[in-house]
């Protein structure tokens, strides 16, 4: 008899995170309920959790009394793009609940875009465009002192999770020296030369902000930080604003010290008589990073290879895994927060 998995995907569409290839092999592996692109009903959810063995929502809500009512339950699956609220994670973590986080699906096209910026921010591209719409582009001009070439650049990431190390793989014909800040890190890892931030934001031409909210990442970037920004600097914003001195570094591209990319803000979306709409120097995108066909279907493949490797006993996880330590982290910085926008 094969497996119970509840599927409550919505605000996802059932194809937006699975392949039809990977959906038949998830229903060949597990007894699929649900799958719908509409919510489904508590009652329903409840209804199934005795028999359930896997349960995959984009907002998975469970209390003590759900897990105690569902006995053969071995893993829960958020498919938002967080770990949220809605889980009693204390009483996940006694029941020995695997808690699994979609976030690292959507490494490979946050990464695209990323490096879509860089190199847009490096050479001009958006400046140029804008400036051709007034009649004011500059033909054979080398625009000195705001662009610059990938090749041989400093890059610096602020967070060097799975986003940030798929952007340095995408960079790497460029040969570029990359420096990395994380926490969590403690020793060098692929290629990035771990260093403090002082260093990092006064030795880089590109600094990608790619950082987790947590109480720990909140203004990461801060004001003093952006005043040590080399001038002509980049700093690409893909994780979350909630990382930044977000007034600070809009301030900083205004006077023309430096650039900014940034496909997230912190209030979204943004106001339609936000001046930011009109500031100089800066690219904006609007939290469409992984917006792409096909652009998160890598987290149903991730789902389906996670799902294969719990049923055979087997430890390694391809989507990340909650502790007691990062949760408390980031159900702090959620409750800071006005709002977390999905990813």
């Amino acid at each position: 008899m094969k497996p119970l998995l509840i599927l409550d995907q919505h605000f996802r569409k059932l194809e937006e995170l699975f392949s039809p290839l990977a959906f038949e092999a998830l229903c060949s592996l597990c007894e699929v309920e649900g799958g719908r692109n509409w919510p489904m009903p508590r009652s329903r959810i409840e209804s199934l959790l005795p028999e359930a063995m896997f349960y995959v929502a984009a907002r998975p809500e469970l209390t003590a009394a759900d897990l105690a009512a569902a006995p053969k339950l071995r893993a829960t699956i958020e498919v938002s793009g967080a770990f949220r609220e809605g889980l009693d994670y204390n009483a996940c973590f006694d029941r020995g609940l695997e808690i699994l986080s979609c976030s690292p699906g959507f490494r490979t096209s946050v990464a695209e875009m990323a490096l879509g910026m860089i190199l847009a921010g490096g050479r001009g591209l958006v400046a140029e465009h804008e400036a051709f719409r007034r009649g004011a582009e500059r033909w054979l001009d080398d625009r000195e002192g705001t662009d610059f070439t990938l090749y041989g650049q400093t890059v610096g990431f602020i967070g060097y999770g799975q986003i940030a190390r798929e952007t340095h793989r995408l960079m790497a014909p460029f040969e570029p020296r990359v420096l990395a800040y994380d926490p969590f890190l403690d020793e060098q890892s692929l290629g990035a030369a771990l260093c403090d931030l002082d260093t990092l934001v006064s030795h880089s031409r590109v600094v990608v902000v790619a950082a987790v909210p947590s109480e720990e990442t909140r203004g990461l970037l801060s004001k003093a930080l952006i005043d040590k920004l080399q001038p002509g600097a980049l700093v690409v914003l893909i994780s979350r604003a909630w990382c930044a001195d977000f007034p600070a570094l809009m301030a900083a591209a205004e006077t023309g010290r430096i650039c900014v990319a940034t496909d997230v803000f912190p209030d979204e979306p943004l106001h339609p008589a936000d001046p930011l709409r009109q500031a100089r120097n800066v690219i904006l995108s609007p939290h469409r990073a992984a917006a792409v066909p096909g652009g998160r279907q890598l987290i149903g493949d991730m789902i389906l290879a996670d799902i294969r490797a719990i049923l055979d006993g087997r430890p390694e996880r391809e989507l990340k895994p909650a502790n007691p330590k990062m949760i408390e982290g980031l159900v702090a910085a959620q409750n800071s927060m006005k709002a977390m926008p999905n990813t």
